[in-house]
């Protein structure tokens, strides 16, 4: 089904009271997800509103900040995954990555939570790279293999058909360039929203 036939189905599902998530879902072929693992960031054109925060040397009115001092109050692992999944991403000043890797990263990991030198990294915490970093991350989603499939979530259904549209389209671009084998890599793909059915698109 073509991208503006299926959101238009999406839509006919049941309303919720929640604003819900659109998933892009790209399943793949001719690739060895273990060998091969994919875990970068994209641009998007019509980025959604993201919660970012910082482990940072000292608090800025920036961005949502955690300071290594402050690294103590999280004493359970399920604080870890319930601060984790407060944000979209999380930035950091390079010289606290080991002490975050080893307080945060066993949960931070696996969630895709990490800051990364391909996105979240910033070398001098001074307002100039938080701000850059910040700006830089609005319009960034990120990008992962799971076993052979990629699921993005690229949009809200609060967004317009014709950017959400821009969005698969772009997304889907930027996923083909970075496989392997391109587009020899790409089984199928699919849309749904939160609560709906995946449609699979042309």
């Amino acid at each position: 089904m073509k991208i503006e036939q299926a959101l238009q189905e999406l839509r006919k599902a049941k309303k919720r009271k929640f604003s819900q998530t659109l998933d892009l879902i790209v399943n793949l072929e001719n690739y060895d997800a273990r060998k091969q693992q994919i875990n970068t960031f994209v641009k998007i054109p019509n980025p959604s509103p993201k919660n970012i925060c910082g482990f940072l040397t000292k608090k800025t009115k920036l961005v949502d900040t955690v300071t290594k001092e402050e690294f103590d109050k999280f004493k359970t692992t399920r604080e870890i995954k319930k601060f984790a999944r407060k944000y979209d991403f999380f930035i950091a000043a390079a010289p606290l990555m080991s002490a975050i890797a080893t307080k945060f990263g066993r949960v931070f990991g696996p969630l895709g939570k990490m800051p990364s030198p391909q996105g979240g990294i910033i070398p001098v915490d001074n307002d100039d790279s938080i701000k850059a970093m910040v700006e830089k991350m609005k319009n960034m989603i990120r990008v992962r293999t799971k076993e052979k499939t990629i699921k993005i979530a690229i949009g809200k259904d609060d967004m317009s058909d014709e950017k959400l549209k821009q969005n698969i389209e772009s997304v889907l671009q930027s996923v083909e360039a970075i496989l392997p084998l391109k587009r020899d890599n790409i089984k199928n793909s699919m849309i749904k929203f939160t609560m709906t059915k995946a449609i699979k698109l042309d």
